[in-house]
C-alpha cells in the first residue's frame, strides 16, 4: 500500500522542492486558500437558537473540510506574539470568526461582536445553548407524568384497547 504522506522531495542540495513546500502547506490547518471569503457560508442554516445541536454538527463537519477545525475545538490556541505563526493564526482565526458570525441569526451575531477568538465564541455558544429547548423538556416530562398517571387523550386508549384486544 502506497505511503498517503510521503516525505517531502528534495533538490540535490538536500532543499525541499517548490512542490513539497505546496503540498505541506495546503495540510496546514493555518494554510487559507486564496479564494476563500470572510462572508461565504459554510452550513445551510442559519443558528436561531433553535438548532444547536444540528447547526454544531454541521459546522463542525464544514470547518473539518477546510481544515479549520483546531479553531473551534481549541486543540492549537493562540501562540504567543512573537511566534513566527502568529500572524498566521490570527489571519485564520479572524476567518473563522466571521464564518462563525455569518452563519448565526442577527440577534445572537449582536452578543458575539466583541469575541475576538473562535474557540471562545463556538464555546460561549455551547454553554448557552446545548442544554436544549428547557421548556419543551419540561412539556415532555408532563406528558409523560400524565400517560403515566392515566391522564390521556381518547386517542391514545382506543389504541391501547385495540392492542389489548378490548373493543
Amino acid at each position: 500500500m502506497a505511503d498517503e504522506n510521503p516525505p517531502p522531495v528534495s533538490s540535490s542540495n538536500g532543499n525541499p522542492t517548490p512542490s513539497s513546500l505546496l503540498e505541506q502547506s495546503i495540510n496546514n490547518f493555518l494554510y487559507l486558500h486564496p479564494s476563500e471569503n470572510l462572508t461565504t457560508s459554510l452550513v445551510s442554516s442559519v443558528f436561531d437558537s433553535t438548532n444547536y445541536h444540528s447547526w454544531s454538527r454541521s459546522f463542525i463537519t464544514a470547518f473539518s473540510a477546510k481544515n479549520k477545525v483546531e479553531f473551534i475545538l481549541g486543540s492549537h490556541l493562540c501562540p504567543q506574539r512573537d511566534d513566527p505563526t502568529f500572524s498566521s493564526w490570527s489571519r485564520c482565526n479572524n476567518m473563522v470568526v466571521s464564518w462563525l458570525v455569518h452563519s448565526v441569526s442577527i440577534l445572537i451575531r449582536q452578543s458575539l461582536v466583541w469575541m475576538d477568538i473562535a474557540f471562545d465564541i463556538c464555546n460561549d455558544l455551547k454553554v448557552r445553548y446545548s442544554q436544549g429547548d428547557l421548556s419543551r423538556i419540561s412539556d415532555l416530562q408532563f406528558e409523560s407524568i400524565s400517560l403515566n398517571q392515566g391522564i390521556c387523550p381518547l386517542e391514545n386508549i382506543l389504541q391501547n384497547c385495540v392492542l389489548f384486544g378490548t373493543n
